[in-house]
């Protein structure tokens, strides 16, 4: 049901329509222009079908894995790229990975540690603690027994977390009211959709009992929350392998080891990870970046202050060559095979109908001419197989799918944008023109007397 009910959101998404609606306008416009050389290249397709048909579906494949790679690589790029708008800032340990700060600190980082009155206060800010954990003690860390949380201030997560736009009305009034019983009961947690799956869990149904579960720490050790109670899961997409509890519930387990031990947990001063400050514009960033990195309250650890694109950047260093692999050498070497699988199609057909080309010359069709029409049928390949892949890829992978199952680093999944709509026709129709030039021009030059002289 959500996932009928999520298409059905696509489907009316502006952006969609607005590229949907493009690609007709040029298409029609395209086809009116050129009416009668469009239906002579579509019978000269029609003349071998199962060559047009095989060389359009394997124009197709090649879009389709362009268009996944395209999609993870663009999507990585928006996340790093620096807004001049609200932007979010990230506050983190700055001589070591990962990042573990005193609890202390936030209090005073919520406020951008703003000590003046001239001082620029964030507009938001989220803390974030990790916490991971398996279901049994001393349990082998499997697929199915390990959950990564989120600990926060649970009213945070509508306002502070990225990708909640991505959300229908309704799937954010529920995440709302899961929210509103987490602040309840510091016990309850949400956890995405693939991650309960794998724990073999699930979110209850309206009058069913809630699932429980008990969380024993890998990070703290000795740490063990009970009678943790699922009450809901995220919508399916960017959080679907991550889960969010109350930080209230983590502090509270190490002032209760505390009392019982008599010593603070070896991690009581390093529970922090990150702070997330959300300011207007670059220049409140750089007067808030300014008073916490000159700020004395910050001495040990030291903390730095960076644009969350910034930090999102740093931390996808561990993926920079995987990254450009995909970039430079992985797209190139398809678009590549792309062209040569059109450039030996079209190469064949040439061959075949030089006696035709040759009578075209007769009836006064000009060399410019004769390419064009070579040219058209290529790019009508190429542009129609692209056009077709893209709208299936977008689909299936964003409806029926899911996403691309691909994680990096906080991101399990990447649907597939809208941009992805144009993206495939602009492939099939640019490598569709490099691949049969050389052959449309043969066919252009074709001599009439060395043809006749070789059917006599």
């Amino acid at each position: 049901m959500d996932k009928v009910t999520r298409a059905l959101d696509l489907l009316v998404d502006r952006p969609l329509l607005l590229v949907l609606a493009n690609l007709a306008v040029v298409l029609l416009v395209v086809l009116y222009l050129f009416r009668k050389q469009a239906s002579f290249v579509l019978k000269s397709l029609a003349r071998n079908p199962i060559r047009t048909g095989l060389t359009s579906l394997a124009t197709m494949v090649l879009v389709f894995i362009v268009t996944l790679v395209w999609t993870i690589v663009w999507f990585l790029n928006l996340v790093t790229e620096e807004k001049a708008k609200d932007l979010k800032a990230i506050v983190t340990e700055r001589w070591q990975i990962p990042s573990q700060m005193p609890f202390a600190y936030a209090s005073s980082l919520a406020e951008g540690a703003a000590s003046k009155p001239t001082d620029v206060h964030p507009q938001d800010y989220m803390t974030w603690q990790f916490f991971g954990a398996t279901l049994e003690p001393g349990a082998k860390r499997t697929r199915e027994n390990l959950v990564f949380f989120f600990a926060m201030q649970p009213e945070k997560l509508l306002t502070m977390m990225d990708g909640m736009e991505e959300f229908t009305p309704q799937q954010l009034s529920d995440l709302g009211e899961a929210v509103r019983l987490m602040q309840a009961d510091k016990r309850r947690i949400i956890v995405g959709r693939e991650r309960l799956k794998a724990m073999n869990k699930k979110v209850p149904r309206k009058g069913e009992p809630t699932e429980r579960i008990s969380l024993y720490s890998i990070n703290y050790k000795d740490i063990v929350l009970d009678e943790c109670e699922i009450i809901a899961a995220f919508p399916e997409g960017r959080y679907d392998q991550s889960a969010v509890m109350s930080c209230d519930r983590v502090n509270n387990a190490l002032d209760v080891y505390k009392r019982k031990n008599g010593k603070p947990h070896p991690m009581a001063e390093k529970t922090l990870n990150l702070v997330w400050l959300k300011v207007p514009d670059t220049q409140a960033f750089n007067q808030v970046a300014e008073q916490v990195m000159n700020s004395s309250l910050y001495s040990s650890p030291a903390v730095k202050c960076e644009t969350a694109s910034s930090g999102i950047a740093s931390f996808l260093d561990a993926y920079r060559d995987l990254l450009w692999g995909m970039r430079w050498v992985l797209v190139p070497v398809l678009l590549a095979s792309m062209a040569l699988v059109i450039a030996v199609a079209i190469s064949i057909s040439v061959r075949e109908r030089r006696m035709e080309m040759a009578v075209l010359k007769v009836l006064g069709f000009e060399p410019a001419r004769i390419l064009a029409i070579v040219l058209g049928e290529a790019i009508t390949i190429g542009v129609g197989s692209g056009l077709v892949s893209a709208v299936a890829t977008y689909a299936v992978i964003n409806w029926v799918v899911g996403g691309i199952k691909f994680p990096i680093a906080f991101f399990p999944a990447f649907f597939i944008p809208p941009d992805a709509l144009w993206w495939g026709p602009a492939i099939g129709g640019i490598t569709a023109l490099l691949g049969s030039f050389f052959p449309a021009w043969n066919a252009s030059t074709v001599r009439v007397a060395e043809v006749f002289s070789k059917t006599t």
